[in-house]
């Protein structure tokens, strides 16, 4: 009786595992009433491109924190970056940004305040130099893609 019960949770556990694991490679459709009122879009990356604010006069696209600022600053001079990780090829997995061969997506971290580590925020860029910007808040769930104004970088 004992080993059974211990059969069954083995096999109990071997399932959650196998079903976490699948849950995590496949993509959550949400509602627009289940999004957050700053995620203008989840799942892959449409054609709506943000540009940016000119009525402000900022360089930047009005819905990136400040914190991102410097990273495109950064990414445009080539560096430093804070992070290991910064600079290194973003996969794209979950399939969310536009099919592209390996190595054309570049993942930055976008520093997050009061955060212990890198936390949720990202700016991935594609091509070398640089042609298209997305930013993801969520840790790509999501992103929104952005154009940069001219000289917005420096």
């Amino acid at each position: 009786m004992r080993r059974n019960l211990w059969l069954i949770a083995a096999v109990l556990l071997i399932g959650l595992w196998a079903w976490s694991q699948h849950s995590a490679r496949t993509p959550v459709a949400t509602s627009a009433s289940d999004s957050a009122p700053q995620r203008e879009q989840t799942g892959p990356v449409g054609n709506d491109t943000a540009r940016v604010d000119d009525t402000r006069g900022d360089a930047y696209p009005a819905f990136l924190p400040r914190e991102a600022h410097d990273v495109l600053r950064r990414i445009a001079a080539g560096g430093p970056f804070d992070h290991r990780q910064d600079g290194s090829t973003f996969q794209n997995r979950e399939n969310r940004l536009p099919k592209q061969p390996r190595g054309y997506y570049r993942e930055y971290t976008v520093e997050t305040p009061g955060s212990d580590d890198r936390g949720a925020r990202r700016i991935v860029t594609g091509g070398d130099p640089p042609r298209e910007y997305f930013y993801s808040d969520d840790h790509y769930r999501s992103f929104r893609r952005f154009d940069l104004a001219e000289g917005a970088s420096r």
